[in-house]
């Protein structure tokens, strides 16, 4: 078994000679806005998983995540090449492309979050102007025993 500082350095490579592979190498114009955002290793060293996102031609347009998966899975076996000799390893690992969802995840946060600060400003809204529905001090005061009874 490998240790995970070793798998944790083996990934961050594969992350590196990937993105660079694609950048340079590959010559598929549907991985021109592919980033490489994180790559993970099992314990044993033989399976890589690397998660991508995908960018829009433009900032409004919708990515094409089907024709990059494609173009993906038709450039593993040059990737894979490419990780095996810029690693040096005995066993090349085998690679998993993955969409990365954080940033959608991310997107849907700020989504909730702006909600919930727009509930939270109509509650204080309401609450600005609210009075109290019996005496302000509901509680019974305590009393005050004479003491003359000594």
């Amino acid at each position: 078994m490998a240790d995970a500082p070793r798998a944790r350095k083996l990934a961050k490579r594969i992350s590196q000679i990937v993105a660079s592979a694609l950048e340079h190498e590959v010559k598929d114009p549907r991985l021109a806005r592919v980033t490489i955002t994180d790559a993970k290793v099992t314990a044993d060293l033989h399976e890589a998983t690397v998660y991508y996102t995908v960018l829009g031609d433009k900032l409004d347009s919708e990515p094409d995540h089907a024709g990059v998966t494609a173009a993906l899975e038709r450039a593993t076996g040059v990737l894979r090449t490419k990780v095996g000799q810029g690693t040096g390893v005995r066993f090349t690992p085998t690679l998993t492309f993955v969409a990365d969802t954080v940033p959608d995840d991310a997107r849907r946060i700020d989504d909730l979050l702006a909600r919930a600060r727009a509930a939270d400003a109509e509650v204080a809204a309401r609450a600005s102007g609210a009075v109290y529905a019996g005496e302000p001090d509901p509680y019974r005061a305590p009393r005050e025993d004479d003491e003359d009874d000594d």
